[in-house]
């Protein structure tokens, strides 16, 4: 697994090192294209046969969309729209579109369109790699998270209450073009769903949704209509934890001299599962554990850390927190923390970690030249099986002074990107620090690569250590001048 692990890395540097002239790979999410209230997107596709999947296994409901779609106009197309409403728009994360059949094809340009805010529609655009064709046929992926969509009912439970959550969708997909054929999956976490619209058949039909251990079908609709919608609320138990992380700021320091990567997370996290309906009580939380029930409250946190991982911390807002434990060894090295205290639904955390690792396990020198690559996780986190969401994310890459020519890469969509000076001990101009944000992120997204690729001189490198021996050389110049600086008093002769 190791060397696996090698031959990816080394394979994503050459491939970094190939675009390096052609600029960064990764643009905003947000386009420059102001669109009128009054506009709709062209009809020039339809969808043949649709399936929406709508996963709430997790504390934050995974859309997915395979659907297979024609071009219907007389010219070639290369631009398909997605709406969303004003308020979905805001909470929509991690949209990606593939070719479901050609999965060399890559993930398609997506972008969100600046629209009239004025208009409850909003679009996502997706660019293909390649015009389709008329009359062409293509099978599309579409899939996306809503973060924040999901309440608790009742919203205050006792601290040993289960949890029930409401989720609000459509039954039909609201495409932006008319849909021939069609069918929504829901997929929960448990079989208890004590509440769920039904929908009656059409022309005699079987009503929806029809039901199959934890999964209900509504549909196979017919013929729907470009914007159609059909409402449905289905309420479930879900005795987890929604976690919610408002900010991340993730720090990522480089240093050549010192042959290491450190890392540093900042978290502002918060629990959106339902508030306790009386004040809590120590004494009952502590009988709670001796048979481990399931509980909405947030208990502990896994982070499943790089392999070489070394010298962890955790801290919070009061000091050093000890509730945690840290297995290292060559195949894995896991840090497992647990808050100061049981964070229950509305309840605030803000806390940080940050551990170390050596740099030739995330940098390499590029053959030739004065290069190097460094091929690090844009977002590690914590891995739980209810899920995390991030609504912001910073994100710092802190390089060595001097370093230039920076360029960087990743599948995660940022929303903004800068590159500045940040000055620290014993520093002359600063050091090099790219930062990046990211809106609406969810733990899928954990471990995707973000490859950065940079210059580093010789002469540069040289720059740390000829400071320190001048600084040196200046204190004990001024020692020897202090020392020779006679002070004594004499009398007059």
């Amino acid at each position: 697994m190791r060397l696996s692990g090698i031959a990816t890395a080394v394979l994503s540097f050459a491939s970094t090192a190939l675009c390096a002239q052609q600029g960064n790979l990764t643009t905003p999410l947000s386009s420059r294209v102001l669109l009128p209230s009054s506009f709709k997107p062209p009809q020039v596709f339809k969808n043949i046969n649709l399936v929406h999947i709508i996963n709430l296994e997790r504390g934050y409901p995974r859309e997915l969309v395979n659907v297979v779609i024609e071009n219907t106009s007389k010219e070639p197309q290369d631009e398909y729209y997605i709406p969303f409403t004003a308020d979905q728009i805001q909470r929509v994360g991690g949209l990606e579109v593939k070719d479901k059949k050609d999965a060399d094809a890559g993930i398609f340009k997506v972008a969100i369109i600046e629209y009239d805010k004025e208009s409850d529609t909003q679009f996502y655009r997706v660019r293909f790699p390649s015009p389709l064709a008329p009359k062409a046929q293509q099978t599309l992926a579409i899939s996306y998270s809503l973060l924040s969509s999901l309440h608790p009912l009742p919203a205050a439970i006792a601290q040993q209450d289960t949890q029930y959550l409401i989720y609000s969708f459509s039954a039909y997909w609201p495409s932006a073009y008319i849909t021939q054929k069609q069918k929504t999956e829901v997929k929960f976490g448990t079989t208890n769903v004590p509440e769920y619209t039904i929908i009656p058949g059409s022309k005699g039909g079987a009503e929806s949704p029809e039901k199959e251990g934890t999964k209900f079908t509504y549909g196979s609709f017919g013929e729907v209509a470009a914007g159609a919608i059909e409402p449905v609320r289905v309420r479930y138990e879900f005795t987890k934890p929604l976690i919610h992380v408002s900010r991340l700021e993730r720090d990522i320091e480089v240093s050549h001299w010192g042959g290491n990567v450190a890392f540093e997370e900042r978290y502002t996290l918060h629990n959106r599962a339902a508030n306790l309906s009386k004040q809590f009580s120590r004494v009952e939380w502590t009988q709670q554990q001796y048979y481990n029930p399931t509980s909405s409250a947030i208990k502990e946190l896994r982070f499943p850390l790089k392999v070489g991982s070394q010298d962890p911390y955790f801290t919070d807002v009061i000091g050093n927190v000890s509730t945690s434990r840290f297995r290292s060894n060559k195949r894995e090295a896991n840090l497992e923390i647990k808050p100061r205290f049981p964070v229950f639904g509305g309840w605030n955390y803000p806390f940080r970690i940050g551990w170390n690792s050596d740099i030739k396990n995330f940098v390499r020198k590029l053959t030739g030249g004065q290069g190097y690559v460094l091929n690090v996780p844009f977002l590690e986190g914590p891995k739980q099986s209810e899920g995390l969401e991030y609504e912001h994310i910073e994100l710092r890459v802190i390089l060595p002074e001097g370093a230039e020519n920076l360029k960087f890469s990743t599948t995660v969509p940022v929303s903004s990107s800068s590159i500045s000076l940040h000055k620290t001990f014993m520093d002359t101009i600063g050091r090099t620090a790219l930062t990046l944000r990211a809106e609406n992120i969810v733990d899928d997204m954990r471990d995707r690569e973000l490859v950065v690729t940079y210059d580093y001189p010789f002469a540069a490198g040289l720059r740390k250590p000829a400071v320190i021996f001048a600084s040196l050389l200046a204190v004990f110049t001024a020692a020897w001048v202090v020392g020779n600086v006679d002070v004594g008093i004499r009398g007059k002769k």
